[in-house]
């Protein structure tokens, strides 16, 4: 059993759990023990000393969307999209609740929003007692801030406003249609745009600082704000619940649609000669607001999580075109010596080409085959972003087939000739498994390299997923999407060590001299 054991962790690349298993077995247990310390011990204390620098160093860098965040925010927001995630998801099946099972989940909907309403009656009534006790130093330091953030808020607005009206009279008297008066006022608005940008990330930054001035000197208020605000978000989660469950259910819709459609049949047959085209044009929108009720569903926005298995999908997308194009080219190449001296110049030339120089070309590819990319069934953005991945990640897999192709042992595919085997029985029995360790080597590497360029593509051809979603948080600028982008990096750190311990197992499978496949 323990040897069974050993054999499935390093199957799954997983050797450094060996001494664990070892030593359960009693086998030397001062050296399991070494190794332990070695191989588990260290790499977590390692870890634990690079949380606590990051929450010690995190207060200290000042940024334009707060301070940095902590591995106590970004293990909250981790919280925050999984909520988000759990509330659409409960929308959406609200939506197409029917019968008793609308009726009481629409009663338990209705308990929990009286009862958070009446919660959030008594956190403001907390937050007004507590506003009115604070003692005079604080409230006078808060206040002053307060008022000091609104008059520099009046001051740049009417500064603003004196500016554009300079603009105005400046631009009602240049001779815009020669080139010198032109470039000067496009100059003048120019630098009024970046004024005013400069004025608003300057009042950003104030409020950060008000903020962070209340969370430091009064703790207790700024618990109940966070929870006020949680209290606002809850309520309105559950006012959309009772809504969907209630006038905003489908089978609400479609009995409306009905009642519609019965109506307008009933005008039909009761209209007028002169009127009988309009009553027409009546029934039938009603009669495809009927079928379109039917079958509607509920347009929940994309989630966290959502966007991480498009990404997943979207990259195994990109790396089987990548596998089917790299592996036959692979095979050719390692079989013949004239064509890998034909293709390596070009192998050469496209291996180094930036994942940002094939997406906008791969981009215009596409979009010349989908002219309509409303009604494709597969959206232009996402299969762009898997040509890329594709284009970006061949070569390893490419490079490794071939090598491993001409690796093979000349005496094999000699006994293949004295046996008159067929070509496609060389292939299947001599050539792709002598082959196959160093073809997963490839592969494995092709995963990650796709996965690596995989977010960039998104983030340009703004395709469902993590890359949208981390261009989507950095626009927002706020601390709450700060902590979301730094919670991207560690999933996708997860996701791509999972998809290459996926390709180890896999590896390990083909492989028979028993080698080391990965750290």
């Amino acid at each position: 059993m323990k040897y069974k054991i050993i054999r499935l962790l390093d199957v799954a690349g997983m050797n450094c759990f060996e001494p664990v298993v070892r030593l359960c077995y009693g086998e030397e247990p001062r050296q399991q023990v070494r190794k332990i310390g070695l191989f588990i011990v260290a790499p977590v204390v390692v870890f634990a000393l690079f949380i606590g620098a990051w929450a010690a160093i995190a207060p200290f860098i000042k940024t334009k969307a707060g301070s940095l965040p902590s591995p106590v925010d970004v293990a909250g927001s981790l919280v925050d999209v999984y909520e988000f995630h759990w509330r659409e998801y409960a929308k959406k099946a609200d939506f197409a609740r029917t019968g008793d099972d609308r009726d009481t989940t629409l009663a338990l909907v209705t308990q929990q929003l009286a009862d958070a309403t009446e919660r959030k009656a008594v956190v403001e009534a907390e937050l007004a007692e507590l506003t009115a006790t604070l003692d005079a130093e604080t409230a006078a330091t808060l206040k002053k801030y307060e008022e000091a953030i609104e008059n520099q808020t009046l001051v740049y607005h009417a500064s603003q406003f004196e500016r554009e009206q300079e603009l105005h009279k400046l631009g009602d008297k240049l001779e815009v249609s020669q080139d010198e008066p032109r470039e000067q006022y496009v100059a003048s608005v120019r630098e009024h745009q970046t004024l005013s940008a400069r004025e608003s990330t300057h009042l950003k930054e104030l409020r950060s600082d008000l903020a962070a001035i209340r969370k430091s000197t009064t703790p207790q208020f700024a618990a109940l704000l966070r929870e006020k605000n949680d209290l606002d978000q809850e309520t309105q989660f559950l006012d959309k619940r009772a809504s969907l469950l209630s006038d905003g259910n489908r089978r609400s819709n479609v009995a409306s649609a009905a009642l519609t459609l019965k109506n307008a049949d009933a005008a039909l047959a009761a209209a007028a000669p002169g009127q009988r085209y309009d009553a027409t044009l009546d029934y039938l929108g009603a009669e495809e607001r009927v079928l379109s009720s039917a079958g509607a569903i509920y347009a929940k926005p994309p989630t966290f999580f959502d966007q991480v298995f498009t990404s997943i999908e979207c990259v195994f997308v990109g790396f089987l075109f990548a596998t089917a194009i790299a592996i036959p080219i692979g095979v050719l190449c390692g079989l013949n010596k004239v064509i890998m001296a034909s293709l390596s110049p070009l192998i050469s030339l496209f291996k180094p080409v930036s994942p940002i120089v094939w997406l906008p070309i791969v981009f215009i590819v596409v979009g010349g085959f989908i002219e309509r990319p409303d009604e494709a069934w597969v959206k232009p953005a996402f299969l762009s972003s898997a040509i890329t991945v594709a284009l970006c990640s061949l070569w390893p897999t490419l490079v490794n087939t071939a090598l491993g192709v001409a690796s093979i042992d000349k005496d094999h595919l000699n006994v293949a000739r004295v046996l008159r085997l067929s070509m496609w029985d060389r292939l299947t029995k001599i050539v792709i498994p002598s082959a196959l360790p160093l073809i997963f080597t490839g592969l494995r590497i092709s995963l990650g390299v796709g996965w690596m360029v995989l977010i960039a593509a998104e983030l340009l051809s703004s395709s469902p997923g993590l890359g949208k979603f981390v261009w989507d948080m950095f626009n927002n600028g706020s601390s709450d999407t700060f902590s979301q982008m730094l919670l991207t990096v560690f999933v996708v750190g997860v996701v791509g060590l999972l998809l290459d311990r996926i390709m180890i197992v896999f590896q390990r499978l083909v492989s028979f001299d028993g080698g080391a496949t990965a750290l």
